[in-house]
């Protein structure tokens, strides 16, 4: 048996320890975060904590989920992540099932999938999108962060490519018992293509939870920042106004604690999602490799 060789042994220790090395480079940086958020200031200031907090406390949280403009972030993008998954979803869905159809279905098929591509490959740029945004009076609305980008061209490729792989006799035998093009979407195309619809929800969740910059140009009010947004203001820019820190907390608790505080519960709703959806991965991320 191959497996039992030397050779394929030696190749599986280095892929193992390999993959061990990766696994801890992305989790260690995490460990360091939530070790810091749960540390004493002066410890924190000094730079003494790696990945055990010192001087346990859990002050920082407290601080975090009494400052309003955090909550208010917080409330802000688990609405633009649910808005936008959903619009997503449901945008790309539409386009993707007739642009699986044979141009003997539906003609003219291959323009409107070039049109599609055009887009992805040429955008308008910044300044016209912002222009186009104002002048359709939403800034400063939660729509400005999500219409933009309802339409993914590049998920609505893998989405199309995904339902040509369907066998076409289920959907005769779904137009045998008199279902329309809605019903054989809902009933029979949307059941068997779970991996596709899991790993790009999982993908689009991700972009909406992660993208600040819109959220910079498009919201005036430092209310209305997603929390990506609101944590590059304070991390990057060193805005130190939306942490709401008078003197007396800057006695007892560290600016760096508070920021870590806050860095991990901004990745906490994806670290509990992740799990639920990533044995879809396995089939979803290569869906529409295999072409017959």
């Amino acid at each position: 048996m191959y497996y039992k060789t030397p050779t394929y042994r030696l190749f599986s220790i280095f892929n193992y320890t390999l993959l061990a090395i990766i696994g801890l480079l992305c989790l260690l940086p995490l460990v360091h975060i939530l070790a810091v958020s749960l540390s004493g200031k002066a410890a924190a200031n000094a730079n003494m904590v790696a990945l055990i907090p010192i001087d346990f406390t859990l002050d920082a949280y407290a601080k975090t989920l009494d400052n309003d403009n955090f909550i208010s972030s917080l409330w802000v993008s688990f609405k633009r992540t649910i808005l936008g998954t959903a619009s997503i979803m449901l945008m790309i869905t539409l386009a993707a099932y007739p642009l699986s159809k044979d141009d003997s279905v539906f003609k003219g098929r291959s323009i409107y999938t070039w049109v599609f591509v055009f887009t992805m490959l040429f955008s308008g740029g910044l300044i016209p999108s912002y222009i186009l945004i104002q002048k359709l009076h939403l800034m400063d609305s939660i729509w400005a962060l999500i219409l933009p980008g309802a339409v993914n061209v590049w998920s609505m490729i893998l989405l199309l490519n995904f339902f040509r792989g369907v066998p076409k006799e289920l959907e005769e035998a779904s137009k045998m018992d008199g279902a329309g093009h809605l019903r054989t979407l809902w009933s029979v195309y949307l059941p068997v293509s779970m991996p596709a619809i899991a790993t790009l929800s999982l993908f689009s969740m991700v972009f909406h939870w992660n993208s600040w910059f819109d959220g910079l140009i498009y919201m005036s009010d430092g209310s209305n920042y997603p929390l990506a947004t609101f944590l590059q203001t304070v991390i990057v820019q060193l805005d130190f106004d939306n942490l709401s820190m008078n003197p007396e907390d800057l006695e007892n608790i560290s600016n760096r604690t508070v920021k870590a505080a806050q860095i991990f519960i901004g990745a906490l709703p994806v670290l509990l999602v992740y799990p639920f959806l990533q044995r879809f991965f396995v089939k979803g991320i290569v869906m529409g490799a295999v072409k017959e």
